[in-house]
């Protein structure tokens, strides 16, 4: 299916895919108000009231972005919605003279109407730092954290729930995107400038979306067309020579119903960067050009959006001097060229008497192409994908008792070779779901899930889930999840940085999909409106894995699990602010991954998954001057030991059971960002890992890299030191 034109008719409304409007109203003394009245500006049907804590949810509703508030005794006013996120909503006396809502919200909030625990970063936080694509967007956040994969791709994998982003389901406005082939360098190619918020999911996710949101959904809402703002122009450089440049337009056509946007990105790094003197490049030269163009239609009845995405990459690592195989023969370069086309369209049907009520399909289509070197190994990787989901919304009896359900149908067809190696498949899933959500009130939420998918090459898989949240106390609120998930693993696309080595690839056997349980809940206390304390644990215990073994020095296996693979991760976060405009976050995390290994020798041996970290740290402060014309932000990381492997030759056959452990030590860096606001303008300079921590040696054997010890794929720090970098954004709204 080289020859796809596949159109993503991609749904998801906000209004009629629970992209609801969450949010609490309270007077001047942050008492709750109770039985508010709260609508879209001209749609008094669509009123709804405050519960008895304030709480509110209204459906969206196409085209409309502004939510009318009323209650005796209080000025009735306006607020634009223009974000996905819970809005704390502040309305005046009738005897004041002001006459605008105030709202007052951090740049990260939790989703508190939600039975599934979910942040909800905005872009208030994400201006924090540079943000220049998605894998540096989570600079600011204790839930997940973000690493480079080796010493010479520049390939960077979030960690969440103390599992790799394999296991974390990435959708674009609830659209599978980083998945496949796409992982390598998939957070790369979302940009910053694009991002209008994300959230983050924690456990098992819907059942709507997919099977492979094992532990956790991060799902992107990118910059809509018909938001106020109208063009931002974006720079970025910093000290190393990358250079970033970012334009957004978006416009309302005449006629009101459509809109549309187009999002640019382009950036580039041509210097060559060696600070340890290793002679192999700290970063891979590389250059990008990413387009992204969608059309919007919003009516009463229906809604619809389409459009399409190009991206086009060239990336150089390797030793210093390093040009092309042919060029410069005697040195050991990586190269990789990627290009990705995308389709897609949103359609849905709406039903104005019932808003709670919705049709709509979502279609997607891609071609992702990649062909790279790995010294004298070539990889070539193709992926072509097509994705469909139709949902239908409603309810039974009344908005207490809400229901989603339809068919999915996923084909992709991969086509991979690296050296000698053939990697083809062709996969067909069709599936169907069930999801019935109960509510009463805002106190008690339960999801529960019901999925089936039937993979042509592997059978049927039958996936429950269930969520539940209750609140015990008025600022007390727990939440509890537990279900099933599946993936297919792509051992090239996941273990790509640890192929830069002279390590023999070795695949045991053929590998059978991933299956997987999570269990685990979390507990928030908000002491005050603006300072809460949250815990969290989770459990995940796999029936089956991919285990990704370079135990012994030469080689690279992957194969079925034989045994136990579990992983405990617990997390505890104070949030407090903004309050006289200071905001503070800390969280700590605890991650225990155990995984059994063995199988080159026969057996059976529990030990502690490589390259990661088992405790982290963070700590952020950010404090904005009046009228946020400065505002001064500081992040603090520390991370805990993680086991690297020690290294035996298979020569030896060393037992699994007599290696030895290695633990790389505590480390931390410091992230500081200021900037300067005015009318339309805002510039920025900022600093990362300022501490200038770094690895030793990230590249073994770099003076011999065609010798049997050269492996760069043993990272478990920064390579590259102080980054410090500026830039400005100029918006016209």
């Amino acid at each position: 299916m080289n020859r796809l034109i596949i159109v993503l008719f991609s749904l998801y409304t906000s209004a009629a895919f629970s992209q609801d409007v969450k949010g609490k109203v309270a007077d001047n003394a942050n008492s709750a108000i109770a039985g508010a009245t709260v609508s879209w500006v001209g749609k008094p049907v669509t009123a709804v009231m405050t519960d008895e804590n304030g709480m509110f949810t209204i459906a969206r509703i196409p085209s409309e972005d502004r939510l009318a508030f009323s209650f005796i005794g209080f000025k009735p006013d306006t607020l634009y919605v223009t974000e996905d996120r819970f809005y704390a909503v502040f309305l005046k006396e009738s005897s004041t003279d002001l006459d605008e809502v105030v709202v007052k919200t951090s740049g990260t909030t939790l989703d508190k109407m939600s039975p599934i625990h979910t942040q909800i970063i905005s872009s208030k936080e994400l201006v924090k730092a540079a943000c220049c694509n998605l894998s540096e967007s989570f600079e600011t956040n204790a839930s997940i954290s973000v690493g480079n994969t080796d010493a010479v791709t520049g390939s960077r994998q979030i960690q969440l729930l103390g599992m790799s982003g394999s296991y974390v389901q990435t959708t674009l406005e609830n659209i599978p995107a980083i998945r496949g082939l796409g992982q390598t360098f998939g957070m790369n190619y979302i940009p910053g400038t694009w991002i209008q918020s994300i959230d983050i999911g924690k456990g098992v996710g819907s059942v709507v979306t997919g099977a492979d949101n094992m532990v956790g959904q991060v799902n992107v809402e990118l910059k809509k067309p018909d938001l106020p703002e109208k063009m931002l122009v974006n720079m970025y450089f910093n000290n190393f020579g990358r250079a970033e440049a970012n334009l957004n337009i978006a416009r309302k056509l005449k006629n009101e119903k459509w809109s549309y946007a187009l999002l640019t990105h382009g950036s580039l790094l041509k210097s060559e960067i060696d600070r340890n003197d290793d002679g192999f490049r700290d970063l891979p030269k590389y250059h990008q050009v990413n387009l992204f163009n969608r059309w919007k239609y919003g009516g009463e009845r229906m809604m619809a959006q389409f459009g399409g995405r190009f991206l086009s990459e060239n990336r150089a690592g390797g030793q210093t001097g390093f040009k092309s195989n042919a060029a410069t023969p005697g040195l050991y370069g990586f190269v990789n060229h990627t290009q990705r086309y995308e389709v897609f369209s949103k359609t849905a049907l709406l039903f104005p008497e019932a808003p709670y009520r919705g049709l709509g399909l979502i279609l997607n289509g891609t071609i992702h192409d990649s062909e790279s070197s790995f010294g004298k190994t070539p990889y070539l990787g193709k992926q072509t994908t097509l994705y469909s989901n139709l949902i239908y919304q409603d309810i039974f009896g009344n908005t207490n008792h809400t229901y989603k359900t339809g068919a999915s149908f996923v084909n992709d067809v991969f086509d991979e070779q690296y050296g000698s190696i053939y990697l083809d498949r062709n996969e067909v899933v069709p599936g169907v779901f069930f999801e019935y959500n109960y509510k009463s009130t805002d106190k008690t939420s339960i999801l529960v899930g019901l999925r089936n998918d039937f993979h042509n090459l592997y059978g049927n898989f039958f996936l429950p889930r269930i969520h539940i949240m209750q609140k015990l106390a008025p600022r007390h609120t727990l939440r509890l999840s537990a279900g099933k998930g599946y993936r297919v693993p792509n051992p090239f696309a996941e273990g790509y940085g640890l192929l830069v080595s002279s390590r023999t690839v070795r695949i045991l056997e053929e590998l059978r999909p991933e299956v997987s349980w999570t269990f685990g809940g979390s507990y928030v206390i908000d002491f005050l409106p603006n300072l809460s304390l949250s815990g969290e644990f989770y459990h995940t215990r796999f029936e089956n894995q991919m285990i990704v073994d370079m135990e012994h020095d030469g080689y690279l296996y992957f194969y079925n699990l034989q045994g136990k693979s579990r992983t405990n991760s617990a997390l505890i976060e104070l949030n407090y602010g903004p309050v006289n405009r200071w905001e503070f976050k800390m969280g700590y995390r605890y991650v225990n991954n155990k995984q059994t290994v063995g199988k080159p020798m026969g057996e059976k041996v529990l030990m502690d998954k490589m390259f990661l970290p088992q405790d982290r740290l963070l700590v952020n402060a950010a404090y904005s001057f009046p009228y946020e014309k400065w505002k001064i932000d500081a992040t603090l990381h520390v991370n805990g030991r993680q086991r690297i492997p020690v290294g035996h030759a298979v020569s030896d056959k060393m037992s699994y059971a007599e290696m030895q452990s290695q633990y790389a030590p505590t480390y931390m860096n410091i992230n500081g960002q200021i900037s300067r606001n005015y009318p339309k303008l805002e510039v920025y300079l900022g600093g990362e890992n300022l501490t200038g921590f770094t690895m030793k040696n990230p590249v073994i054997s770099a003076d011999q890299p065609f010798g049997p010890e050269f492996d760069a794929g043993k990272i478990w720090g920064p390579v590259t030191g102080a980054t410090v970098y500026t830039g400005f954004r100029y918006k016209i709204k």
